[in-house]
């Protein structure tokens, strides 16, 4: 299983509260199949790729390496008139396209308003949002996901802020809109700070991972950064 913490240029949203899908997550969970929107590519820098829609840092192991991922952030407060971005812990989805556990946080502007969600998924399940927690920027959002098998999972959001914990039983992106990646927005920087994967081949953090950024028409959007348990996500 595959294990990342990311930052991607789409909308992705998550409590133990009512969960509905929506039209904007079934879009999503159309494209969940694809995956990473465009194959990475090596700069010739150790550890470093580029795509069109994900920036964080990936361990790509063998089947059954990691059955839990965590990481905690800071939601940042994202500029501009429109874009969004999501910010998401998850295992899976880089390499395997059948089976993706994840979740984690959209941020949103629109008319130079901005929103926050919380979603996880289970692909090729739906994706649903959660209701019963608040988000605001500067709120400390600790993020983790735990596969129990290879059709069964949990994942748990906690406002460590403001106390409040939306979970699922079961389980800084791009996102599409369309056909067609929507704005990203300028998110500033996401940091996951004691960001670890485990399983039975013990623990992994960010530090020594494949790192992505993103690029579009020609342009590098990201610059991700790793130290030890800490991966930093900057929009440049």
């Amino acid at each position: 299983m595959v294990s990342k913490f990311a930052l991607l240029s789409n909308l992705l949203l998550a409590s133990v509260a009512l969960a509905v899908p929506s039209s904007r997550l079934e879009a999503r969970l159309a494209r969940r199949s694809a995956g990473r929107q465009s194959p990475a590519s090596d700069v010739g820098v150790s550890n470093v790729e580029y795509s069109s829609n994900w920036a964080g840092a990936v361990w790509d192991e063998a089947d059954g390496t990691f059955t839990s991922v965590t990481g905690t952030f800071t939601v940042p407060t994202p500029s501009g008139t429109s874009g969004a971005a999501s910010a998401w812990v998850g295992i899976d989805g880089d390499t395997c396209g059948t089976a993706i556990l994840q979740t984690g946080i959209d941020f949103t502007v629109s008319n130079g308003a901005v929103s926050y969600d919380a979603w996880y998924e289970w692909y090729p399940a739906y994706a649903y949002d959660f209701s019963g927690i608040s988000l605001a920027a500067g709120d400390v959002i600790k993020l983790t996901v735990t596969a129990s098998s290879t059709t069964s999972g949990t994942t748990v959001i906690e406002n460590l802020t403001t106390g409040q914990t939306a979970n699922a039983e079961w389980i800084v992106e791009d996102f599409e809109e369309g056909n067609s990646l929507v704005p990203f927005a300028n998110f500033g920087t996401v940091e996951f700070t004691s960001a670890t994967a485990t399983g039975p081949g013990g623990t992994y953090t960010p530090s020594g991972a494949t790192l992505i950024d993103i690029e579009q028409n020609g342009q590098v959007l990201t610059s991700v950064t790793t130290s030890g348990s800490t991966a930093t996500i900057q929009y440049v």
